[in-house]
């Protein structure tokens, strides 16, 4: 089947509430600072009424990086479910007005659209409050062979290893792809993620991934290292291409014995981390697929990061394609 697609990204559909908070405001709610704790829907709304205002959009990790690699100009295509209600409707509207495919059918009588709490603080951490809702009821069935038959990166998020039918839905979707020649990519997500699923991830990761997307905690996590570079030891012998970012740092990239840095595109100031990994992930692929360098690639990656971590929200907001070209990436 020829490739329709450069990246078809599975995860949670996700509506996200983004608003500013202080230290004061996590500690007095009961939040762990930088990371992400599900909660149920009544959680949920008692959060999202305790908040400051805020801006609402559409989000989700996978589906933040399939936004961004439509910005760079990239064909993608998104496989996820959302409720059959306002929030459902508002999230596919989104996918398609930029240009992504996003068919799967929504639920009936179930769970309501998952949403996101997302506190930022004056450092650009976010602080993450999820009800996942309709999103754990993706399943088997919600996914097209056709879809990730026709795409050159098939692309897994590590939030819906959470979900036992989400990893059944990831082990079908790998199949997919290793029978039609398709690369496996998957994104760690968080480190509380890996905490919670380390044995499986582990699995998955040496018998199904191609290419590894984390940061250093949720590298050192996964093995459970006592360092970022014992940690990258351990991610050699297990995946063919691996891309951890670091921050302010830069990332670093992994491919047969080779590790490459690349640095971090300067920002004039953080304002919001949302969507940093997400849209790190986006530049990457859209490279991958395109055939550039593993060094021009991370370079996309980091031209992306920086322009999502400028501004409130996980979503470009200015044209990555653009960028690239007057950074001549």
């Amino acid at each position: 089947m020829p490739e329709l697609y450069d990246v078809a990204a599975i995860g949670n559909a996700i509506v996200d509430v983004i608003a500013p908070a202080d230290d004061a405001f996590l500690a007095a709610n009961g939040l762990a600072k930088g990371a992400m704790t599900l909660v149920d829907e009544n959680q949920s709304q008692a959060l999202y009424a305790k908040m400051a205002a805020g801006v609402e959009a559409s989000g989700g990790s996978a589906a933040n990086t399939v936004a961004g690699l439509a910005s760079f100009g990239g064909r993608g295509a998104f496989l996820g479910k959302v409720a059959d209600d306002q929030l459902g409707r508002v999230f596919a509207h989104d996918m398609m007005a930029i240009g992504a495919r996003f068919d799967n059918a929504p639920l009936m009588g179930g769970p309501a659209t998952a949403a996101c709490m997302i506190n930022v603080t004056p450092d650009g951490q976010r602080t993450m409050c999820t009800y996942l809702g309709a999103s754990t009821q993706f399943a088997e069935d919600d996914v097209d062979a056709r879809v990730i038959e026709a795409a050159s990166i098939v692309y897994l998020e590590g939030y819906l290893f959470d979900a036992e039918a989400a990893r059944r839905a990831f082990a079908k979707a790998a199949a997919l792809a290793r029978g039609s020649g398709r690369m496996l990519a998957l994104t760690l997500s968080d480190g509380f993620v890996v905490e919670r699923h380390r044995e499986a991830l582990l699995g998955f990761i040496e018998s199904q991934v191609d290419l590894l997307f984390a940061n250093e905690v949720e590298a050192t996590a996964l093995f459970q290292a006592t360092s970022f570079d014992a940690a990258v030891s351990a991610l050699r012998e297990r995946v063919r291409l691996a891309a951890v970012t670091c921050g302010e740092h830069g990332s670093v990239i992994l491919s047969d014995g080779e590790r490459l840095t690349v640095a971090a595109e300067p920002v004039e100031k953080v304002v919001d981390t949302t969507g940093a990994g997400d849209q790190y992930a986006a530049g990457f692929m859209f490279g991958l697929s395109r055939g550039r360098p593993l060094q021009d690639c991370g370079r996309l990656a980091s031209l992306a990061a920086a322009e999502v971590i400028s501004h409130y929200g996980p979503r470009p907001q200015v044209s990555l394609k653009d960028l690239a070209a007057a950074k001549e990436y």
